[in-house]
């Protein structure tokens, strides 16, 4: 698949991608009150003879096709996310890298809240299912994400069962979030790097996908609401898992 340009807005979200990938960005958009804080961008793209411009609020939305720009619009070139292999799975293995595998998370703001937590807490990629109404990268994604899209490498995969148990084979703790299972505290006993597992908005993961779990999770709650948002449990469970010790990476032969 080829690259995409979409609309990239918000100070972090364009300052990260100008840091990692400054020739993704083709034009950027401003407000009076953000200039003095892209000096060092415009500088980049008039030497690229690239074009930038300070506009009116008004057109700032139009470009971005929301009000929720941030005072910065970059149109930038975005890669669609790899697919993932056998073979990068066991790369991942011996490399005791951990991840974060999505089944059907349906709402950009949520992809993008799941991103932001795997970089804050050092998950190194996302797998996303490939399947109709999964959330995509997109300009939302991109804005909640605060720039960790482009410091978390995101995966993609044509079913998620397969690949769960493929990741199991290469021997990863496979970690289901369900509304029945066991304790987050049982988490910390676990071996090996770990793959969390985390379903649709509205109707959890998929019986095959549930099934391809080494073990499920539920978070606990005090009876007043019934579930937590996705993006929420997430990084409780991603926290909770992050406390026990690291996988080694494992030596080849």
């Amino acid at each position: 698949m080829k690259s995409e340009e979409i609309a990239l807005c918000g100070l972090p979200a364009v300052r990260s991608r100008f840091r990692r990938q400054p020739d993704s960005i083709v034009r950027l958009f401003f407000d009076r009150a953000t200039a003095p804080q892209l000096g060092l961008i415009c500088r980049a793209l008039a030497g690229a003879r690239k074009v930038y411009r300070q506009v009116e609020p008004a057109e700032l939305a139009k470009i971005a096709d929301s009000v929720h720009h941030g005072g910065v619009v970059a149109i930038v070139r975005v890669d669609p996310p790899r697919v993932a292999t056998a073979g990068a799975a066991a790369q991942w293995a011996r490399r005791g890298e951990n991840l974060v595998v999505l089944d059907r998370i349906g709402n950009a703001h949520n992809l993008g809240a799941l991103v932001r937590t795997a970089g804050f807490l050092g998950v190194p990629r996302v797998v996303i299912s490939a399947e109709s109404g999964s959330a995509r990268p997109s300009p939302a994604a991109f804005r909640v994400a605060e720039g960790a899209m482009d410091a978390v490498e995101l995966w993609t995969v044509p079913a998620i069962a397969p690949f769960l148990r493929t990741l199991a084979a290469q021997g990863f703790d496979v970690v289901g979030a369900a509304t029945r299972g066991g304790s987050p505290s049982d988490l910390k006993a676990g071996a090996g790097p770990w793959a969390l597992v985390l379903g649709n908005e509205e109707s959890g993961m998929a019986p095959d996908v549930a099934a391809a779990c080494g073990r499920l999770v539920t978070i606990a709650g005090g009876g007043q609401v019934e579930s937590l948002n996705v993006s929420a449990a997430a990084a409780i469970l991603m926290h909770e898992l992050g406390r026990r010790p690291a996988a080694r990476p494992r030596k080849v032969s």
